[in-house]
């Protein structure tokens, strides 16, 4: 298989959207079920590519998944702060897990945030139940940050969100730890 990461074409909008929200109501993601606001947020593809960036894994014309990329605070950042980038909403089709598609995404916005002007980490959120997930950002040099975990919904206590964060090394940097280098 060969994964190429791009930006998401509107034609993919729709397909992209039901990817995500498939990925988060089938893997058990969501706590309202099919009822859950949030599903509407995963399918409204368009609506994130007005504020962020969306970032496609595709196999010649197959979509295999994707990711937001907000590149620092804004209507699609949940808890970036000044000078970090922000991944949300990673999904990989059921069908194409296991074949790299997630981390060359992750590994995608790494590149990105590197990319932008005074850019020092790059953060996220993530459910407890996600550890496929958790393994790609650990693997990549993302850690716990348990001081920034949160709740979307506060009135739900037990609905809190764990956050993680890459320090970014610049190429300059000779020191290790943190650093990504894209291999994809």
């Amino acid at each position: 298989m060969t994964i190429l990461i791009r930006e998401a074409q509107p034609a993919e909008y729709e397909a992209l959207g039901g990817i995500t929200a498939q990925a988060y109501l089938h893997d058990g993601l969501l706590d309202f079920g099919e009822s859950d606001s949030y599903l509407t947020e995963l399918e409204n593809v368009a609506k994130r590519a007005a504020a962020a960036t969306v970032l496609v894994a595709v196999d010649g014309d197959t979509l295999l998944g994707g990711v937001t990329f907000a590149p620092g605070p804004g209507p699609m950042a949940d808890i970036a702060a000044p000078a970090q980038a922000e991944i949300r909403m990673l999904a990989v089709a059921r069908a194409a897990r296991g074949r790299g598609a997630g981390e060359a995404l992750v590994r995608a916005c790494v590149d990105r945030a590197r990319a932008v002007a005074g850019c020092t980490a790059v953060v996220l959120s993530t459910q407890r139940t996600m550890h496929a997930a958790h393994r790609i950002y650990e693997r990549l040099g993302f850690v716990r940050t348990p001081d920034r975990d949160w709740s979307p919904l506060p009135e739900h206590a037990d609905v809190t969100l764990l956050t993680y964060e890459l320090t970014l090394r610049h190429l300059h940097d000779t020191t290790s730890g943190g650093d990504v280098t894209a291999r994809h």
